[in-house]
Parts: C-alpha cells; structure tokens; sequence
C-alpha cells in the first residue's frame, strides 16, 4: 500500500471515528420505528434519533458485517462448492443446492439482495471454517468498530432460538458507515437484480428486497430485515448533492414510510459547502520541471442548515520538492475550518510523475 493510500485510510477512519460520540438530536418529528437514526457519515452528525441506544434485535440486518466480513476475507472470485450442511436453513434464501459451485461475491450478493440465510451460512464456513468461528470473528470487529451495544449469535439474524442477537439503531450506522467505504460493498447493495450460473445449466436470479432502490431518488443501498422478534428493520443510503445520509430503522412497522419522511427532514435540514478540488503549485528541484502541482480531492462538508458558517482554509506546503517523486504521492494538505474549529485535513497529492532531470 503506498503513502498516498494510507494517508486516506486514515482519514476516513477518523471520519467513521466520529460516529463514536453520540450527538443529541431534536426528535421534532414522528416515525413509527421504536428505534431510529439518521446521521451524515462523513461528519458524524446525527441528524435524527429516537431511541437509537437501545439494544434491540436488528434481523437480517445482521448481514452487513456477514458481507463486509466476507469481502474482507479475500479472493472475492475463486469459485468452490457450498457446503451443504451450511446451507440447510429456514427462513429467505437465495436457491442455493448441494452441489452448486459459488464464489464469496456471487454469496454476498446474495445476502444483500433476497436476505439469505443460506448465503450468509455458506460465507460463514467459506471465511472461516465453521458457523461459530464466523460468529466470534463478527463480534471481534463489532468491538474494533466501536459498537458497543452490539452483540451476534448468527450470520445471518435469525434470533428464534436466542435473546443474545441484538445491536442498536446507531451502532449499526456505524457499521453501515463504515461497510459503505468498501466498494464492493456499495456496489452490491446498490444491485437491484443480477443473476448468476452456479451449476450446469443452473442460474440463479437474486432480486434486491430494497424497494427504495426503485422509490426513493438517490437511493444507493442497504439491507432489509425481519424477524416475528425484531419487526421491520430497514437499513437506507441516500445520495444527493455529493452528500450522503445513512438511516436506521428497527421495529417499524412503516419503514419505508419512516425513511422518505426522515430524509425529506435531514436534507432539508442541511447546508453542503465543496471543498477540496483545489490545484496547488510549488516549485521543484532537480526535476524535469521547475513547477510540480498538486491537488486535494473533492468533499463536502456537511452542517445544520440554520448555523451561520464561515469556511476558510489554510494550505500546508513544503517551500519547494526534490525529484524524484511518484504520481500520488502525499507532498502537503489542506486544513478547513469552520468559525475557526478545524473541521477536516485532505491530503496535497502530486499530480503527475516528478522525474529526475538526469
């Protein structure tokens, strides 16, 4: 991994970060979700809560960190057979058969979009060799991620035989924000329909149980669920203007209605400043330039809609740069401030290669 590529690593871990520090939310309006959470990822605003602390069953939920866990894992394309005891469950499924000869992508589409249990088995034991390993591995990295009130007994949540499977509206915002990161991820929970050949003459077709992916304008994931214990759980990723808000909501026996509602509220509520975008140039040495440039890429920044913000930014550049350097690599940054409250750092990237003149 290069310089360049760290450095925006860790920027967006300390945006996910963030999320950690729960934000009080006026609850001016009224959803029918027992519990609820509707925040900007980039900032960690929350933008709307209502309960979102409580630990609640979160149903098939569950199966963003079953896929991210899975795409993590590696080797997303090599193909091997299911195994069949794995895929022996109730409740949804994506169709798999004894036999049929999958991938770990072709298995977290098919968690994401018809919710299946087979699926998310069948990942389990593919990752880590047995259903329970899976499971210890899903609570390792809800503890690295921070959430707290978060707890798995199954890949794929289903919860008839335990009162142990549980998470909170805004832990599991958390984990959406940060599954959204990986581009894979954003991709397949974007999918609406695909289908895939897993046996001779076999294919399956997986449907996306997200209706709004077909309802709501900039609609971009995530996942659905329900169990008899959980009720309704709908977890959303809207895109619009650049900005992203991410929704949670667990018990609702309106959640479709719940999301429209609470991301009319959000954007509205909302003002989005761009930053980035900027060219820097500075002075080069020994190089088969005099001039090297430099460039921050696109953000937005994210703030309530009736605060008076003042944004002003301040560059950090070396006084000039020796060749030879490699396109992409970290040369300075960018601080924003907001009311003079540093708000958010981007990388300077050099533009091109910065050849040695001999």
């Amino acid at each position: 991994m290069n310089i360049r590529r760290i450095i925006i690593c860790l920027i967006c871990l300390a945006l996910t970060s963030c999320l950690c520090v729960p934000v009080n939310a006026e609850e001016d309006i009224s959803v029918s979700a027992g519990s609820a959470i509707l925040i900007e990822p980039n900032s960690g605003k929350v933008l709307y809560s209502k309960n979102a602390d409580k630990c609640v069953q979160m149903a098939s939920t569950t199966k963003i960190m079953s896929t991210i866990l899975t795409l993590e894992s590696g080797n997303p394309d090599d193909e091997f057979v299911v195994d069949t005891n794995a895929i022996m469950v109730e409740g949804s499924s994506m169709g798999l058969r004894p036999g049929d000869i999958v991938t770990k992508r072709m298995l977290c589409y098919g968690m994401m979009l018809p919710s299946g249990n087979d699926a998310a088995n069948a990942s389990a034991v593919a990752v880590s060799g047995d259903i329970e390993s899976f499971v210890k591995l899903m609570n390792d990295k809800a503890k690295e991620l921070g959430l707290e009130n978060t707890h798995f007994v199954t890949p794929s949540g289903l919860d008839d035989d335990t009162n142990e499977h549980y998470s909170s509206a805004y832990d599991m915002a958390k984990l959406t924000a940060y599954a959204m990161q990986n581009d894979d991820f954003k991709e397949i929970c974007s999918t609406k329909e695909i289908s895939f050949e897993v046996g001779e003459e076999r294919t399956v077709w997986l449907s996306n149980s997200n209706k709004l992916l077909r309802s709501y304008d900039g609609c971009i994931g995530v996942k659905t669920g329900f169990t008899d214990k959980a009720g309704r759980c709908l977890i959303s990723a809207v895109e619009r203007g650049g900005v992203t808000l991410i929704c949670v909501t667990l018990n609702a026996p309106n959640d479709w209605q719940d999301h429209t509602k609470l991301y009319d509220y959000g954007f509205d509520k909302i003002s989005v400043f761009n930053v980035g975008g900027i060219y820097v140039n500075i002075p080069g040495v020994g190089g088969d330039s005099d001039i090297v440039t430099l460039y921050a890429e696109d953000e937005y920044l994210v703030f309530p809609k009736d605060e008076n913000i003042i944004i002003e930014k301040q560059i950090i550049v070396p006084r000039f740069v020796y060749a030879p350097l490699d396109n992409g690599s970290i040369v300075g940054r960018i601080d924003y401030y907001a009311n003079n409250e540093l708000v958010y750092s981007a990388p300077l990237i050099l533009l091109e290669d910065f050849l040695s003149a001999n």
